[in-house]
């Protein structure tokens, strides 16, 4: 019976602890309060990916998009942001290829964006872009991407254009600064008689900048991509002139030795050397020449022009855009992040200021100016220069087409056959 009552007592015993959990009711010497049942942590939210391929303006940019992206990702540990800088004469393939692949970025930072915008590839600005950062562009910049009256990629940066002359060699070769295409080839033939080692003018007909020096000439002799209706007009006989003006500079030796080749760097350099007169270039060329330790003393003028049309400053602007990659809303409100970061005024003035360009917002405008007296002209001059014709749908095949027009008459092709050719293939 003993042992009867011991196991019935165990059995009771068991029982009892399994009901309260297995926990031993043995008091505790711990006055720590019961434990709360705390509710489960959130699951964090996972990252919000955004990738962006930006064009190489010059040595600084890659180090300044680094830098861009060390700060914004620890700014914001929501974000993952990834840059990749493209060199511009990879950029078009690079990013035509991935488009082809279904792998179109996110964010893209380049010149063109008609032909992606007839493609239904782009998203329109206002939706991708705070209200703020919106407003803070120029509107001259932003008429610049209206397609059906809706703007599809807002300015990243601009630059205009004037002519750089060497102030020692113009005067020791007797020549007044050119203002006509008559007096610049007047001035050429003394330059090329005091020092043949000099190259008088410089011409960049290459695939980097050949559509450039088109508009410089056709621009400066009334003529132009376009008429006022926005029909492409590249035959005429003002831009035949212009062009043959342009060949015969380089047919009869006034110019650098082979402009298909030689990029407007390449001319920087020469000019920055001492060994290049004169040439057409932007606004960053003071400060290209300063960081190469160069020390001649130079001054920049208006464009030459012919027949007595007004000189014309060409601008060149280049844009973001978004691809619309069927983006969550939690994607287009870091995409609007990422614009808000980047278009902070000090921010904005400082990678505007890296590479010598221009702003495309009224408040950079101002502190660029403030910050170096020698580009405050150039602020501006940008609000009235004249621009590439970039919102139509053919713009990259007309780019690519006048630089092959340039390229075929440097190697003895004839200009009004040649653009007389371009002109149907482009209009039909």
């Amino acid at each position: 019976m003993k042992r009867f009552l011991a196991l019935l007592l165990a059995l009771v015993m068991t029982m009892a602890l399994v009901a309260c959990g297995g926990k031993n009711d043995t008091p505790s010497t711990d006055n720590t309060p019961p434990a709360q049942n705390d509710p489960a942590p959130e699951t964090p939210a996972e990252k919000v990916d955004i990738n962006v391929i930006a064009a190489q303006y010059g040595q600084n940019t890659g180090d300044w998009w680094a830098n861009f992206v060390k700060e914004f990702n620890s700014t914001y540990e929501n974000i993952n942001l990834t840059v990749e800088v493209v060199s511009w004469n990879d950029i078009y393939t690079v990013v035509n290829t991935r488009i082809s692949n279904n792998q179109a970025p996110d964010i893209l930072n380049i010149d063109v964006f008609a032909d992606y915008q007839a493609d239904d590839l782009l998203l329109p600005a206002e939706e991708f872009v705070s209200a703020e950062t919106y407003a803070k562009m120029y509107p001259a910049f932003l008429d610049q991407s209206v397609v059906d009256g809706t703007v599809w990629a807002i300015p990243d940066l601009a630059s205009a254009r004037a002519m750089y002359y060497n102030v020692d060699i113009l005067e020791a070769a007797g020549v007044e600064v050119p203002t006509t295409w008559d007096e610049l080839r007047d001035a050429c033939a003394k330059i090329k008689a005091y020092d043949s080692s000099i190259y008088p003018w410089g011409i960049d007909m290459t695939t980097d900048e050949g559509q450039a020096a088109f508009a410089y000439y056709i621009w400066n002799n009334g003529g132009d991509f376009t008429d006022a209706n926005g029909n492409w007009t590249l035959n005429t006989p003002e831009n035949v002139e212009a062009i043959e003006y342009a060949i015969s500079l380089v047919k009869d030796g006034y110019t650098n030795s082979d402009p298909a080749t030689e990029t407007r760097y390449d001319l920087q350099d020469l000019f920055g050397a001492g060994k290049l007169a004169m040439m057409i270039g932007p606004n960053s060329i003071p400060t290209y020449i300063a960081e190469g330790g160069s020390t001649i003393n130079y001054a920049f003028a208006a464009i030459p022009t012919n027949g007595g049309n007004p000189s014309v400053s060409a601008g060149v602007m280049d844009r973001f855009m978004c691809f619309d990659n069927g983006h969550s809303d939690e994607k287009i409100e870091a995409i609007k992040t990422f614009f808000d970061y980047f278009y902070d005024d000090a921010r904005y003035s400082d990678w505007v200021l890296m590479e010598g360009f221009l702003p495309a917002t009224s408040a950079g405008g101002e502190i660029v100016a403030s910050s170096d007296p020698n580009m405050a002209p150039w602020v501006d001059i940008v609000g009235s220069c004249k621009f590439y014709p970039t919102a139509k749908a053919e713009w990259a095949d007309v780019k690519q087409g006048v630089i092959n027009v340039e390229q075929q008459a440097l190697l003895g092709g004839n200009v009004q056959e040649l653009l007389d050719n371009l002109q149907a293939e482009i209009a039909g």
